[in-house]
């Protein structure tokens, strides 16, 4: 997983998403909202039952800013998804793991430490013990079959081609598993074109399910995460941007967006009725980085816990 700081940075990513979703007029409107992804956008399902007592985002001060206490979400508050919620006019959305939850108006099945590739990937790469979590993408499609005859009833293709999915980020943390246990660029970065390939074909299952509006983030800039910055940082001042932030690591997360990005072209062309929407979360933290004033009350978070070349 990413660090928070970074996790709650990309809040303000929310801007972009409106953007997006809001592309054909301030009159949109959504019956739903589904989300799938990881920390970023977990909302609970890592706590459903109960937060284990390892889990940092479950004990306070997380949640102290809005919820009043924990609820597993990786932020002191709120997460993008629950901002476009409450913009559309719709509840936050529950967990799709909790029982007995209304799902009518939408249901998250993003949970922390989600990856895009499944188990059997990893274990083909000798990295079966860099995985812990069970909630790839592939699982929380199946989640989320699981929740529409109590979401959408025998209308389920009408209802979800007026519902908004948000499909990520994806990715981050296949990248992060790889590398925290050794392997080098040059081997993650020939993961790329899978892990991207798997996040087209379960935006194509979601289509076929009968999805029109979609949203799809790319991954932050790793080479500025903290975790990053300490573990692989280097006394050679060419490995580091203008932004103080490591260049190969940063070169992964654009060769994935831009890879997505061309992927997401070529699926929109198959499917031209979808509206397939790329929201660029990587610039979005970058523009932070570089102008953290421009960001209002983020701007001490900004200053003290991310690289600058400022500072």
């Amino acid at each position: 997983m990413a660090t928070n700081t970074m996790r709650a940075a990309a809040l303000l990513g929310v801007v972009l998403l409106l953007l997006c979703a809001a592309r054909h007029g301030a009159a949109q409107r959504y019956e739903a909202i589904y989300s799938f992804g990881d920390s970023i956008s977990d909302t609970g399902n890592l706590c459903v039952g109960g937060c284990p007592s390892w889990l940092t985002t479950g004990q306070s001060p997380y949640g102290e800013t809005f919820f009043k206490r924990p609820t597993g979400r990786c932020s002191d508050g709120r997460v993008i998804i629950d901002f476009l919620a409450e913009h559309f006019g719709l509840p936050l959305l529950p967990a799709s793991k909790a029982t007995g939850g209304n799902f009518k108006k939408g249901a998250n099945m993003a949970i922390i430490g989600a990856t895009t590739m499944d188990f059997d990937f990893f274990k083909s790469i000798g990295l079966s013990d860099s995985i812990w979590n069970n909630g790839p993408l592939d699982t929380q499609i199946q989640w989320f079959r699981q929740l529409l005859p109590s979401a959408c009833g025998r209308d389920c293709r009408r209802h979800l081609s007026k519902s908004l999915f948000v499909v990520g980020e994806f990715g981050g943390n296949d990248y992060n598993a790889a590398l925290f246990s050794g392997r080098s660029m040059a081997d993650v970065t020939g993961y790329v074109p899978r892990v991207v390939s798997h996040i087209i074909r379960g935006l194509e299952t979601m289509i076929r399910l009968g999805a029109m509006d979609i949203v799809v983030p790319g991954v932050l800039p790793i080479g500025c995460f903290p975790i990053y910055l300490t573990l692989y940082g280097t006394s050679n001042a060419g490995d580091y941007d203008g932004d103080g932030c490591l260049k190969s690591y940063n070169s992964l997360s654009y060769h994935h967006n831009s890879l997505l990005k061309r992927s997401i072209a070529k699926l929109q062309r198959t499917y031209p009725r979808t509206r397939i929407m790329y929201a660029d979360f990587y610039t979005q933290v970058i523009q932070m980085i570089r102008a953290p004033q421009n960001f209002g009350k983020l701007y001490l978070l900004l200053v003290f816990l991310l690289p600058s070349s400022n500072k």
